[in-house]
């Protein structure tokens, strides 16, 4: 569990550099000057470029840059490699790992630090699912019929 988690760490400081460059380029093309403005249209870029990036690497190579520093490679439950369908499917239950939190936090108005806490302790309550599968894959991967696999490391 220590591995994906540090995976996570590194894929989110990527996503993030991705997420930013995308923001910029929807801000400067949509000439947005405020950020309420077309904030939902942001929000559905973002939400598409993340699903782009996510889905391209899962299904070619099935690796991402930090899945491939860490030897960690994503395969369907049969061992084979993950097509569209299934890494897109993958992809959507991914969310799952905050979007609770996160409409939880607003559907009671929470302020403050309730606003953090909340989401953490769903990211944390998603992470302690893998100790509800036998072979320690997270709930997500069990839906979608998917498995991160240790590969071994070149010599």
């Amino acid at each position: 569990m220590k591995t994906r988690l540090a995976c996570m760490l590194y894929e989110s400081m990527l996503v993030l550099g991705l997420v930013f460059g995308a923001g910029l380029l929807f801000s400067v093309v949509m000439q947005q000057r405020h950020a309420l403005f077309l904030r939902g249209g942001m929000q559905a870029w973002l939400f598409f470029i993340m699903a782009m990036y996510f889905v391209w690497f899962w299904s070619h190579g099935r690796q991402t840059l930090p899945m491939k520093t860490w030897y960690i490679r994503l395969v369907d439950r049969f061992g084979q490699p993950v097509g569209y369908g299934r890494a897109l499917l993958r992809y959507l239950l991914c969310w799952l790992w905050v979007l609770p939190g996160l409409i939880l936090v607003y559907l009671l108005g929470t302020k403050h630090w309730m606003s953090v806490l909340i989401p953490a302790a769903n990211m944390a309550l998603w992470a302690l699912t893998i100790y509800l599968d036998p072979q320690r894959q997270f709930l997500h991967d069990r839906i979608a019929g998917t498995r991160l696999v240790r590969v071994a490391a070149p010599t």
